[in-house]
């Protein structure tokens, strides 16, 4: 937040003498948007996200391999009736060069290509997935299906419901070792529309995290209450009408979050995450049983 902000005023500092350049892809819209208004969710494209898995992959393939390479090398060494220098060369020439040498030249080449060529890897989706309108209280899947209508003329479909129709439920799938894991949906109370949440909150074997999940939703939709205090929503606040009343009762601080040091943050961080930990959602009542039969 103070990298942006001291980057935002040189910017316009800059405009005001007349300096400004515009950055290579500033142009480019990535379709995603978080502020008082809406909540807009789009991933990168394919090409983007091959590039970041090329680099990332390598890496922690490259890392993991080479230390456990290590001790067995030395194991294998000991054991062998050649002389370490010559069956390390061997090694080398006959196994290390593409058991490490492979992960190690997708690092290299990745972290080339995402230092050096931005304008060439970095490129957005063809559009958003879904967005939360807190101003309309709708939430608008986005369909890149459309019945063959966006292949040919690139329109995209919207599926539009209101908020209080959907329902969130949790999913359990066995990882490879059979352990649960855990994805937050939405699905529609009277239609065929579900949706994963996976991408705000990935697989997890544990619950709570999907279940704030969910209540920071609810409480970001509820244009009764202001806006979650969340660092990302900091500068809107002041543009919510019912967030500013708000924070004008309690005498909040507009700048609580980003003139906050970093020892402070650091156990707020660490409270917010006792407090998931402890969150009661199984132990509310269910008030849609009181309208709603539930059938397998």
């Amino acid at each position: 937040m103070r990298f942006w902000e001291k980057w935002e005023k040189e910017q316009e500092e800059l405009k005001a003498k007349g300096q400004y350049i515009p950055k290579p892809l500033e142009h480019l819209d990535f379709h995603d948007h978080f502020d008082h208004e809406h909540y807009r969710f789009a991933t990168l494209s394919t090409r983007s996200n091959f590039w970041l898995y090329m680099k990332g992959g390598g890496k922690w393939m490259f890392l993991m391999l080479f230390v456990l390479s290590v001790p067995i090398h030395f194991m294998m060494a000991s054991s062998s009736h050649q002389s370490l220098w010559f069956f390390t060369k061997r090694s080398l020439i006959e196994y290390y060069s593409w058991f490490l040498g492979v992960p190690l030249l997708c690092w290299a080449l990745g972290s080339f290509v995402i230092r050096f060529l931005p304008k060439w890897w970095l490129r957005p989706s063809r559009g958003p997935l879904w967005e939360f309108n807190r101003r309309s209280g709708m939430v608008t899947l986005f369909d890149y299906d459309n019945n063959g209508a966006y292949k040919k003329h690139g329109s995209i479909g919207e599926i539009v419901a209101p908020f209080y129709e959907f329902d969130a439920y949790l999913s359990t799938h066995p990882d490879r070792q059979g352990l649960p894991m855990n994805f937050l949906y939405l699905a529609h109370r009277y239609r065929d529309i579900k949706f994963s949440l996976a991408d705000l909150v990935p697989m997890d074997s544990l619950a709570e995290p999907h279940f704030a999940l969910w209540d920071f939703l609810q409480n970001y939709m509820d244009t009764s209450r202001p806006l979650p205090d969340v660092p990302s929503l900091e500068k809107y606040r002041p543009l919510d009408p019912v967030t500013a009343a708000h924070d004008q009762r309690s005498g909040r601080n507009p700048r609580y979050w980003i003139d906050m040091d970093d020892d402070s943050f650091k156990t707020k961080l660490k409270d917010t995450l006792s407090r998931i930990g402890a969150i009661d959602t199984l132990s509310r009542p269910n008030l849609m049983a009181r309208h709603v039969e539930y059938t397998d």
